[in-house]
């Protein structure tokens, strides 16, 4: 199961060393024990909120499962760590996830119809989504359609102080606009 996971820099959760490929522990319960990881790539910041201070990863959850109903945090027995993921990176798989799941629980990183990045980055849903932030901070926009049943596009971008300007609000109509 493709899953996202959070680590102290150097790879590093909760004093546990754990390197790229596998890892294998004996138990799985969500509550107590097992090597945890999220399907939603932004369940990782509610346990690991400093993005600064912080890395995130795509991996393979295997072996024994155990998930838990608070968010879509899981634990495995086997966790193949997969590919390190930058901010953008980050950012590009949670908008696949919603994009993915409309109709799921939103993330309260998650912002509706407008917001202002913080830490980093700003998320938006809505049928016009705005956002806007600081040079250097990822912008990423899920579109839905009227009814808001499902994600129509989704669109990223990072403020650069050139073509994306700082504290300027955009949408997915400009930022496509200039792309060109």
């Amino acid at each position: 199961m493709i899953a996202y996971k959070g680590f102290d820099r150097g790879l590093i959760c909760r004093g546990y060393q754990f390197v790229m490929g596998l890892n294998v522990t004996d138990q799985a319960n969500c509550a107590a024990n097992g090597f945890h990881c999220a399907e939603d790539p932004l369940d990782c910041l509610t346990y690991y909120s400093n993005i600064r201070r912080s890395e995130y990863c795509l991996v393979n959850a295997g072996g024994d499962v155990d998930e838990d109903e608070h968010d879509s945090k899981i634990a495995c027995t086997e966790l193949t760590i997969i590919k390190k993921l930058d901010l953008s990176e980050l950012v590009l798989h949670a908008l696949a996830y919603i994009a993915d799941h409309p109709g799921r629980k939103w993330n309260r990183y998650v912002q509706l119809n407008r917001g202002r990045a913080e830490n980093g980055f700003v998320i938006v849903r809505g049928i016009d989504p705005l956002a806007s932030g600081k040079k250097g901070d990822v912008l990423g926009f899920a579109k839905e359609s009227p009814d808001g049943e499902k994600i129509v596009q989704i669109a990223m971008v990072r403020v650069d102080g050139e073509k994306i300007i700082s504290d300027r609000w955009y949408d997915t109509d400009l930022i496509e606009r200039k792309a060109v």
